[in-house]
């Protein structure tokens, strides 16, 4: 169980208000794929991506980085209930996905690197703090099945 404080809950309500989901979703899920690329075994369906230009050129995977950004809204919106939120979410990525739960933390980084590019100066250690002590509780939640 995570505790939030004012400044948390209002720098995670604040990020996600300013977000393009349409790109920061497809450009961290490019770039986990991209750096972690043993993960593409679980894009197996979604056609060439066979290089990091078809990889971030990849139509599925901009929706499915756009789905998970939406995912991800579904938290923010729920601080207090991530774990019950993600519960189904674990079970699938566990026991139907089989994916190894370490990639959610590697995107959670691949999203952290994203928004940090994105939001500059803005993006503070402070700020970072918050959200990655955001994403600690949703990879946390998605990995409980694993547990």
């Amino acid at each position: 169980m995570f505790e939030w404080t004012d400044f948390e809950r209002a720098t995670i309500k604040d990020i996600f208000s300013k977000i393009e989901y349409d790109v920061v979703g497809p450009a961290a899920l490019a770039r986990c794929l991209v750096v972690y690329p043993w993960a593409l075994r679980y894009f197996g369906t979604f056609g060439n991506l066979y290089n990091a230009a078809a990889i971030a050129e990849n139509a599925m995977i901009a929706k499915h980085g756009i789905t998970i950004i939406n995912g991800l809204d579904r938290a923010v919106k729920n601080m207090d209930d991530i774990k019950n939120i993600y519960a189904e979410l674990s079970v699938m990525h566990s026991e139907k996905l089989h994916v190894d739960p370490d990639n959610f933390q590697h995107l959670a980084d691949c999203l952290t690197i994203v928004l940090a590019a994105q939001f500059g100066n803005t993006f503070t250690g402070e700020v970072q703090a918050a959200f990655q002590k955001f994403m600690a509780a949703v990879v946390s939640s998605l990995g409980r099945q694993y547990h």
